[in-house]
């Protein structure tokens, strides 16, 4: 049987030569452990100058999942849950991690994967002026993530939006960063890495998803926010012993801007599929300008499509039809893409 096309997920190739070219250099070197090693401390100098944050508290951790139940564990009380959207990754695909460490998350209606400073402010309103407030659950965060779970991204306007009901209400907006590399090469995104440190309470840098062997950097713009967070991620078995490892990757993505440019081919390998996929009538879920194609088929040709192509089941969408996911990377081919487009042709012809 010929090879798979893989355009399930984006992480599933090793990690960008340079990458791996700097671990082989000094793979032989002796450092100090637990992120505390030069290397390490170089990536934190790149991040703040990249942030525009000089006083940044940056962290490195393994993987998202592991941050997001770090970080939000870390910043809510016993009594206090986070705000999400209903599609928000923390409320649908990290296995409860949020609620095994003891705090609900509080979902809110979305569109197209994003969540307004309006409904936010409204749930916010809703629990002050509830009676019962006291036997609640109480709003202590907001999280979203950039670029969303259905690939879309939130302009300047809209984040900020949200970072000014957040903090006039007291609690800490939170921006999950897994992919933010690609929403950063997107031509649509108008939101930089500096608009997110000014915005943002909390956040990290994902490079498990972007070009990274693993590895997300924790970034808080002013220090201070979680005191001890060190000793908190050492608590959730999260501090590696081999930081210098995690420390080296965040250098090299921070090298002559390779990480706001690394995710242009996985835009330009999804804007290829996504013309490809109308060009055969096939009907976009929703048209999400990131890495990230989401689309509706019938589930006899989804049947045959997984015969070639490696994608993600997304939802059902009736009896008869399915929302599929195709997710390009850092890594992606236009070879590859052709090849996807030129199967679904011939399958769609056959039908």
């Amino acid at each position: 049987m010929a090879a798979q096309l893989a355009f399930a997920s984006d992480y599933m190739e090793g990690a960008h030569p340079a990458i791996l070219k700097k671990l082989a250099e000094t793979n032989l070197i002796k450092s100090a452990g637990y992120g505390l090693d030069e290397y390490s401390e170089t990536a934190r100098e790149k991040i703040r100058k990249a942030c525009n944050a000089p006083e940044a508290e940056v962290h490195f951790l393994v993987g998202g999942t592991q941050t997001n139940a770090t970080v939000i564990g870390a910043l809510l009380a016993s009594y206090q849950g986070v705000i999400a959207a209903e599609t928000g990754h923390v409320s649908s695909h990290e296995a409860g991690a949020i609620e095994a460490g003891g705090h609900k998350v509080l979902t809110i209606p979305q569109t197209d994967g994003k969540i307004s400073a309006e409904k936010v402010e409204e749930v916010l309103n809703t629990f002050k002026e509830d009676g019962n407030r006291d036997h609640m659950v109480m709003p202590g965060m907001v999280y979203i993530s950039q670029p969303t779970e259905y690939g879309t991204l939130y302009n300047r306007q809209e984040l900020e939006a949200l970072s000014k009901v957040c903090r006039s209400n007291g609690i800490p907006l939170y921006l999950d960063g897994a992919r933010l590399a690609y929403a950063l090469a997107c031509s649509a995104n108008d939101v930089t890495l500096e608009d997110i440190a000014a915005c943002c309470d909390a956040f990290y840098i994902g490079g498990t998803k972007c070009g990274a062997l693993f590895g997300e950097a924790v970034v808080f713009p002013k220090p201070g926010l979680i005191p001890h967070f060190f000793t908190i991620v050492k608590q959730h078995g999260a501090l590696l012993a081999k930081g210098r490892i995690l420390g080296i990757q965040f250098d090299v993505l921070f090298e002559n801007d390779l990480y706001e440019h690394i995710g242009e081919p996985a835009i330009a390998a999804a804007d290829k599929i996504r013309e490809g996929l109308k060009e055969n009538g096939i009907e976009l879920y929703l048209d999400a300008p990131t890495n990230q194609v989401f689309c509706v088929v019938e589930n006899a040709f989804m049947e045959k499509l997984a015969q070639k192509v490696e994608f993600s089941f997304w939802e059902k969408k009736d009896e008869n039809h399915t929302v599929i996911r195709f997710a390009t990377s850092w890594a992606t081919t236009m070879e590859d893409v052709d090849e996807l487009i030129k199967w679904i042709k011939q399958k769609k012809n056959r039908n």
